[in-house]
């Protein structure tokens, strides 16, 4: 169909060129006395073959480059297509304007060279203004922008629950965020960026079954939270060229958007506040909810196998965590009771440290 529109758009651009130039043309080559070839309708018919001549070379060029247009407009989002045509609507306005009083002046050269010149540089200007300050014009539009007044609460509280919830991959794949959602703790809009969708897809399609297991597992935990949750989910279709990790990308987009980054990756959880950029760390939240354990409480655990220091023992709580057991190697494959001697606990999980209630006994 795009081929066929190409075509027609050669033929009737050959057919008007033909019009007007092919007449000048005859002349040229002292043609002009045949009759039949003063015919203006025989000029446009010889520019339509001429230009559908070139086009059977040319189209393929054209249809490949209409292509890449529209596959790079539809990558960026339509608010920075909104603004910036406007921009350019207002740059190319003043152009305009400016030319037209530029035409007072009876220079021949100024006439002819400055209005394409305001044309290209107005054009930009305006295209570039409106595209790089589209936050301050919506807000400007919208009414939002007070400088003096203190918002009300109200406000505050729309403008909390408006906030964007950026999901990464890890937590995504993690499959803890939907359970989240389903109680509600996380308010506001989830938002999962179309390169974290793409680089789920990688995961999904590899050829290590691990892998492809992790990554079809993370889209089954989307499709959960977009179509069985009662919660606000959108896809963000912008991307950031310059920028080749997802991580980065993430901590961009959630500066320009004021979003917060949702995550259980503990190391971009540190960048996250190295840069200033607001984050949530899942981990933490299951750290804050687990049973508060003290120095000196007893439990009773299951050691189950070595740990890395000499005549360690180790074993686990229902919900996973590490306890290491002093001088328990000897007790794996069994229940014993022991005593807490310390608790380490970090964005990357808690670890208790114990001794069996024998040794304590016995001393």
């Amino acid at each position: 169909m795009l081929k066929r529109i190409v075509q027609a758009c050669f033929l009737i651009i050959g057919g008007t060129l033909g019009l007007f130039l092919i007449p000048d043309l005859f002349k040229l080559f002292s043609l002009h006395n045949i009759p039949l070839i003063n015919n203006p309708y025989v000029s446009a018919i010889l520019g339509a073959i001429i230009f559908y001549l070139i086009s059977l070379w040319a189209i393929d060029h054209v249809v490949h480059f209409i292509k890449w247009v529209e596959e790079s407009l539809v990558k960026v989002p339509i608010a920075d297509i909104i603004f910036g045509s406007v921009g350019l609507a207002f740059g190319l306005l003043i152009a305009f304007l400016i030319g037209y009083a530029l035409n007072a002046i009876d220079i021949p050269i100024i006439n002819t060279v400055a209005p394409i010149l305001l044309t290209l540089l107005f054009g930009y200007l305006g295209f570039q203004v409106g595209f790089k300050k589209k936050e301050e014009l919506l807000q400007l539009f919208a009414g939002k922008k007070k400088k003096s007044d203190e918002p009300s609460e109200e406000e505050q509280e729309q403008s909390r629950q408006k906030t964007w919830k950026i999901l990464d991959t890890s937590v995504i794949i993690d499959g803890r965020i939907a359970d989240i959602c389903q109680t509600g703790f996380l308010e506001g809009t989830i938002v999962i960026p179309q390169f974290v969708l793409a680089e789920l897809q990688h995961i999904a399609d590899s050829s290590d079954v691990l892998k492809r297991n992790r990554g079809r597992r993370g889209l089954d935990i989307l499709n959960r939270i977009q179509k069985e949750l009662d919660i606000k989910v959108e896809i963000y279709e912008g991307d950031f060229d310059e920028i080749a990790e997802v991580d980065s990308k993430l901590v961009k987009l959630a500066k320009i958007t004021n979003g917060i980054v949702v995550t259980n990756d503990f190391n971009l959880n540190k960048v996250c506040e190295l840069q200033q950029v607001s984050v949530l760390n899942i981990n933490d939240l299951a750290n804050a909810v687990k049973p508060v354990v003290l120095p000196g409480e007893e439990m009773n655990v299951q050691v189950i196998k070595d740990g890395k220091e000499y005549n360690q023992g180790v074993a686990y709580l229902d919900d996973g965590t590490m306890i290491v057991v002093e001088d328990g190697r000897d007790y794996i494959g069994r229940n014993i009771d022991v005593i807490v001697t310390s608790v380490l606990q970090t964005s990357a999980g808690r670890m208790i440290f114990a001794k069996p209630k024998l040794l304590e006994k016995a001393l």
